[in-house]
């Protein structure tokens, strides 16, 4: 796909043609997204995460809802999302909104993770100090002798959110720094999309 033709697609499809460039071309983690929030008092904080997940209604990440992103998203549900991809000299900026994945979804996805990072979510506290590498080894021994046997369930503590954008911009590397931006802001009536051009 070019920046000639993107603003004449859906946001989503071009996503979509994007991701598999990336995945056919990016070394490491295609799926790798910076994640944006804000806590109570008006702080950011970023981060990257994986997505896990994307469909029209949105994109799905999964993470311990006790860690700073967990608290920060319970506070603020305003998030922004960016995918870089260096080998493509693209990246794509989202904006929107979260809500929590249904616990169907949670629990489906945390079954099909490998067994020991499904242990490991058990053993991190993730985003709390810690003693130290033992203390953390200590509960991953703890958890993996209690859960030796048959399935390890979700905790209650570990879930996903749906990202629902409202606006995406889409980022072309040019020479000169003369890029290509496309940005999608969803209608008021949230039943398409305008498309803007924007100086790099």
């Amino acid at each position: 796909m070019t920046a000639e033709t993107a603003e004449y697609t859906k946001p989503f499809d071009i996503f979509t043609e994007w991701m598999k460039e990336a995945e056919a071309n990016e070394p490491n983690d295609p799926n790798g997204m910076a994640l944006a929030t804000v806590d109570a008092e008006g702080r950011p904080s970023l981060r990257m995460v994986l997505l896990k997940g994307w469909a029209e209604d949105g994109f799905r990440f999964f993470t311990n809802l006790t860690s700073r992103k967990g608290h920060d998203l319970e506070a603020n549900q305003n998030v922004a999302l960016l995918f870089h991809w260096k080998s493509l000299r693209r990246q794509i900026r989202i904006e929107g909104s979260v809500s929590p994945v249904t616990t169907e979804e949670a629990d489906e996805y945390f079954a099909s993770r490998p067994r020991g990072s499904r242990i490991g979510a058990w053993a991190s506290k993730q985003s709390a100090p810690m003693e130290g590498r033992f203390e953390f080894e200590g509960r991953i021994a703890k958890y993996t002798t209690e859960y030796a046997v048959g399935e390890i369930p979700r905790p209650d503590f570990w879930s996903g959110f749906l990202v629902t954008p409202k606006r995406f911009e889409f980022w072309m590397d040019r020479p000169f720094r003369l890029h290509d931006r496309h940005q999608y802001d969803l209608t008021e009536d949230g039943t398409g999309w305008s498309v803007s051009t924007l100086y790099p």
